[in-house]
């Protein structure tokens, strides 16, 4: 009957619009879309299923005391920090992610900013500009130590890539892990810094939660080497951004590949605008063509079981902020 169809609210932001594809659940679920607080409070007390696209979002715990019937949270994000305020972290309301979607894409955008330092291609785009003819020689990834901090599905991605351009790659997680195919070594988050002084790249590609929070401060970069590379594709508030261009300023990092900060948009004053060892991308390492088409062939994917009475796929351990074997 129409009546027993699941109600699914859309929470996205407005200057993105409706995901493509959820017409695809027509007839088998009544679909709401909301981009703003009016429409959320609107649509939360009939809500069962709550599909969140907006991964910033703080609407969900203004409407929270009204989302009597909510029954599952699903985050086309691999990070769902933005969702995990006490309430809701507190409730058994299973949340799902969009863990596995982006990791391929994401390990491209890594290799190339590795490629791209190796090679110096920052400063063959800055000698093109000027029309000049200048050879140099450049550096080899061959040989390499890579030091990946999340050693979760994006990392271990990060890893396979890398080893194939034979690095030697090690990993960070909560806990130690026996070595396996793409670590050489998986490293306890305590160790970080006796570890940063031995890499000459090192990724961020954890998942924001209290224990990584400002993990890369003064005294991590202070750790590395001076010719190290920093590249950061987790989130922006696990790096001390004063921290990290005084570090780039003093030249105690050679170069920072960095698509995620701590405030974003960056404001166009900021300094690490102007800085030539600086690469940057506007938060879309893993944002390839048809990225928001596979994200709801994932959720619409997850519906069936849930329909079906199946276990869910991606469920996110709340007390940690991610689905638990996945980052240490």
């Amino acid at each position: 009957m129409q009546d027993s169809m699941p109600h699914i609210t859309v929470l996205h932001a407005p200057d993105e619009g409706p995901p493509p594809g959820l017409d695809q659940l027509r007839g088998e679920a009544h679909i709401t879309l909301a981009d703003n607080e009016e429409a959320l409070a609107a649509a939360v007390p009939e809500t069962e299923i709550l599909l969140v696209t907006d991964f910033r979002t703080p609407l969900l715990r203004k409407a929270w005391s009204e989302a009597r019937r909510l029954r599952w949270m699903h985050a086309t994000s691999a990070g769902v920090d933005a969702l995990l305020f006490p309430e809701n972290r507190d409730s058994d309301i299973p949340i799902t992610n969009a863990r596995g979607v982006f990791d391929h894409a994401i390990a491209e955008t890594v290799l190339g900013m590795m490629l791209m330092f190796a090679k110096d291609f920052l400063g063959s785009l800055a000698l093109k500009r000027e029309a000049r003819w200048q050879h140099r020689d450049t550096e080899r990834l061959s040989g390499k130590r890579l030091l990946v901090v999340g050693a979760g599905s994006i990392g271990r991605e990060i890893a396979r890539l890398a080893g194939l351009m034979d690095m030697r790659v090690e990993g960070i997680a909560r806990r130690a892990r026996p070595a396996d195919a793409d670590f050489a070594a998986i490293h306890p988050q305590g160790e970080l810094h006796e570890h940063l002084a031995h890499a000459d790249y090192v990724v961020v590609a954890a998942p924001l939660t209290p224990e990584t929070e400002g993990l890369f401060d003064e005294r991590a970069f202070a750790a590395m080497r001076p010719h190290a590379r920093f590249i950061n594709i987790g989130r922006g508030a696990i790096v001390r951004t004063e921290a990290l261009v005084a570090a780039l300023r003093e030249e105690r990092l050679a170069g920072a590949g960095l698509d995620v900060f701590e405030q974003e948009p960056l404001p166009p004053e900021h300094p690490l605008w102007a800085m030539p060892q600086v690469f940057m991308s506007a938060h879309m390492a893993g944002d390839f063509l048809g990225w928001r088409e596979a994200l709801i062939e994932q959720f619409v994917e997850n519906f069936r079981r849930w329909q079906a009475g199946e276990p869910l796929r991606n469920v996110v351990d709340k007390t940690r902020g991610y689905v638990t074997g996945e980052h240490g």
